[in-house]
């Protein structure tokens, strides 16, 4: 006999078991959840527990946050007890750097209330007596920071679970899944459950569990399944007179930039390293059926200099021998970050899976699963872990790569224009080769190679150069003088990459136009369109290209290709075509007052007396080509859409004729100098088209508490994204985006502040790592706020 539920989790470890809980919390109470062994018998198992707050995405801190606000509570809420140690924890900073990060987070931990701050080394001295300190920068210190007993937390949700009606059946493996009309059914070796939902919470083993949803749309799940060895030693009398002096453990050890973490066990330590040499496992296919329970061989001689560190750093260390050794399997994504949402392609279907932190994180990602399924949309942007982020250039050798380079570099400093070398050159345009001998230097955009920067003869072009917060990295004259060669005379960008799809058939306007805040295009123009979700908050931008009475092309950001994908597709009526044609047609952009020069100059037969947000079909270098008269760059400016074939003689024409190539870098300065926008930069799910100030593409806009406003500010960086705006001591808002704009002549930022705030001549000030900085807010674009040059 057939059972029913609600949803189905596959997966019994604590994300798994958080999922259900948070359903049935939410007055989800028919919902099941299947695991194949007991429950934490995955990684959960043998995972160390560690809990901390800090993180560098801002919705991943936000996410571990709420998990231990509810560890915090989670025994009283359940009345099942559970293990869990808020000792603080002190993070140590070799470099000035590190302790730039450090003053970064610790800014967010202010605006979130959190209990964060920076330490001098006398802090780190009175905070950890054990430590060796003479050559630290400093440090950080996050009070909430401490450690959860994996099973016990895991067993405190399931009891929360089952007391609010939900359902766990252990030993039932899941054996696959069907799909019938609207629903799913479930296979197990027990019986079948019919449900309308399903959660792939499967852990290490959620690609295998994905493969079952390949055949309804579904991809094979980005991942790969690596070691991760900590050590236990011996206890420490020392530690034991210590904790018994002042009653509690010692604080939580970090230190990030040898790459490992030091944390009281009992009256020992527990040291778990995150080697530079990490090692995958089963990239041949032999995951066995069932590893419940099970560890992998130890392998200390890949910790010595781990070891030999700590033990320089902590010399108590040096004095107890190694008790236990723990190798076990866990999973990463190639960006090191979990799959919570949405089932790329698959309907009803969601990922609770790939939790490098699982313990960490599961209190949260159970928050955010239930907010997707049950209200629609997480509470806060979680595009960070959104498994639609991986589109189909995540293929297994990508994952492999990035994953373990992730692992390898677990505590990096992320830099704004340091590109990662693993899993690259996936998506290539048709004129990489040109771009290459160019000089360009690249970075990957939704996969797309596309070039952040050109080279000059004796610019410094290592990886090491990139790595840094300075403002005139390597990369400095050559933008100044792309953006110059733009300004001044005509340059042009490759854009490969733009997802694009068309959208046909008779009644696609009025379902379009039901779709987007503001109206749609004339047939022959071109213009922005705005998708919100039910609370008002902005989806995704898109550019619509209007053909025909019905006949649409859209196009949107790279990375946004799987996500957009599901906001068009979504209520899409039967007779209208949905066609994706990213990888049919790429794009150049030939800007600057120059610009109609060049283009006459490759023979085109182009009207380009054709005003902006026009376009037309036209041969440039004798190619057929749609030309479309935007700039993002604020120029006088044309995109070019052509067929990849067609691309590398347009570019030799246009690059023949003088326009200079340049990159992404100097592409965000001119369109931070304009005010203009970017997915998941300025525009996210965090603010309502209001908010980002687009009411004049609504019929009925509210009037917002808050606004987006662009600031000239002082400073020799940039703020990153997320850097706190203030008035006096009081945090005001945040910083979205940032650049130099080099047209201008001033480092600009655009802000999100009171509206009371936003009045143009506002004094204002950012906290930039630290430092408090002057900042103004500016009366409309930086350069060319009348748009005479676009439109000229």
């Amino acid at each position: 006999m057939t059972e029913t539920a609600r949803v189905v989790i596959i997966g019994g470890g604590a994300v798994g078991v958080s999922c259900l809980y948070h359903l049935a919390l939410a007055g989800w109470t028919d919902c099941t959840l299947l695991e194949k062994n007991e429950l934490t018998a995955g990684s959960t198992w043998h995972a160390a527990g560690n809990c901390p707050t800090f993180s560098t995405s801002l919705g991943m801190t936000k996410l571990q946050r709420y998990s231990m606000a509810l560890y915090r509570g989670l025994e009283a809420a359940t009345g099942t007890p559970f293990t869990y140690n808020v000792t603080g924890s002190v993070r140590l900073a070799h470099s000035a750097d590190r302790m730039r990060e450090f003053e970064h987070v610790a800014a967010w931990g202010r605006k979130l209330g959190m209990p964060t701050e920076v330490m001098s080394v006398d802090d780190i001295r009175d905070a950890y007596p054990f430590l060796e300190t003479h050559d630290l920068a400093g440090g950080f210190w996050d009070a909430h920071d401490g450690d959860a007993d994996p099973a016990s937390l895991t067993q405190a949700l399931a009891a929360g679970a089952r007391q609010h009606g939900a359902t766990i059946h252990r030993f039932r493996p899941a054996t696959g899944v069907s799909r019938d009309r609207d629903e799913w059914i479930v296979h197990t070796d027990k019986g079948d459950i019919r449900c309308a939902y399903v959660v792939n919470a499967g852990g290490y083993y959620a690609q295998r569990i994905g493969e079952w949803f390949v055949p309804h749309g579904g991809r094979r799940v980005p991942m790969t399944v690596l070691q991760h060895q900590y050590l236990l030693t011996e206890e420490f009398p020392e530690i034991a007179d210590w904790t018994r002096t002042h009653g509690r453990k010692l604080p939580l050890l970090r230190d990030p930039d040898v790459s490992y973490y030091l944390r009281q066990e009992k009256t020992g330590l527990n040291l778990g390293p995150y080697e530079r040499g990490g090692q995958p496992y089963w990239t041949d296919g032999s995951m066995p059926e069932d590893f419940s329970f099970q560890l992998f061989p130890d392998d200390l001689d890949r910790l010595e200099p781990y070891i030999e560190d700590a033990m320089a750093r902590v010399p108590l260390l040096a004095t107890a021998g190694i008790g236990k050794v723990i190798n076990g399997p866990i999973p990463y994504a190639p960006d090191g970050l979990p799959l919570i949402g949405p089932m790329p392609g698959v309907p009803n279907a969601f990922e609770a899976c790939v939790f490098t932190f699982g313990i960490a994180q599961a209190g949260g990602a159970g928050k955010l699963l239930t907010d997707w399924i049950v209200e629609g949309a997480p509470e806060w942007d979680a595009w960070a872990m959104d498994p639609r982020r991986f589109t189909g250039w995540a293929d297994q050798d990508a994952a492999d790569a990035m994953g373990l380079q992730v692992y390898r570099h677990e505590y990096a400093l992320h830099h704004p224009f340091h590109a990662w070398p693993e899993g690259r050159d996936k998506r290539l345009s048709p004129v990489h080769d040109r771009i290459i001998a160019a000089g360009g230097q690249m970075g990957a955009f939704g996969g797309w190679e596309r070039a952040l920067w050109y080279a000059r003869p004796g610019d410094d072009t290592s990886e090491a150069a990139t790595e840094t917060f300075d403002r005139e990295g390597p990369w400095w004259g050559a933008v100044a003088e792309e953006v110059a060669a733009v300004r001044d005379r005509a340059g042009v960008i490759d854009i490969c990459g733009f997802t694009r799809f068309d959208l046909e058939g008779d009644g696609a306007a009025e379902w379009l136009a039901g779709r987007i805040a503001g109206r749609l295009p004339k047939t022959g123009r071109m213009g922005l369109a705005y998708f919100a979700d039910a609370r008002g908050r902005c989806l995704t931008e898109m550019s619509v290209i209007r053909r025909d009475a019905d006949a649409f092309t859209l196009i949107t950001a790279a990375a946004a290709q799987w996500h957009d994908r599901d906001v068009l597709r979504d209520g899409l009526p039967d007779g209208l075509n949905l066609t994706d044609r990213t990888e049919a047609v790429s794009t150049l952009l030939v800007t600057g007052p120059e610009a109609r020069a060049v283009l006459t100059a490759t023979g085109t037969d182009a009207d380009l007396a054709l005003p902006w947000l026009s376009h037309q079909r036209a041969e440039v270098a004798g190619r057929p080509t749609m030309l479309a008269r935007v700039s993002f760059a604020g120029e006088l400016g044309w995109e070019v859409h052509a067929r990849p074939e067609h691309m590398p003689a347009i570019w030799d024409a246009v690059t023949g004729a003088g326009a200079r190539p340049f990159g992404m870098i100097a592409l965000d300065s001119m369109r931070i100098e304009k005010g203009w926008l970017s997915w998941k930069g300025d525009i996210s799910t965090d603010y309502t088209l209001e908010e980002l100030g687009l009411e004049r593409f609504m019929t009925d806009p509210s009037t917002p508490a808050r606004r987006l406003v662009l600031l000239a500010h002082e400073g020799e960086r940039e703020p990153l994204y997320m850097t706190n705006v203030l008035s006096g001591e009081e945090i005001l808002g945040e910083v979205t985006s940032a650049a130099f704009g080099h047209r201008a002549g001033m480092p600009l930022a655009l802000a999100m502040v009171p509206v009371a705030q936003a009045v143009p001549g506002t004094a204002l000030s950012l906290d930039i790592f630290g430092e408090r900085v002057a900042a103004r807010v500016l009366d409309g674009p930086a350069w060319d706020a009348d748009f005479a040059r676009i439109r000229a």
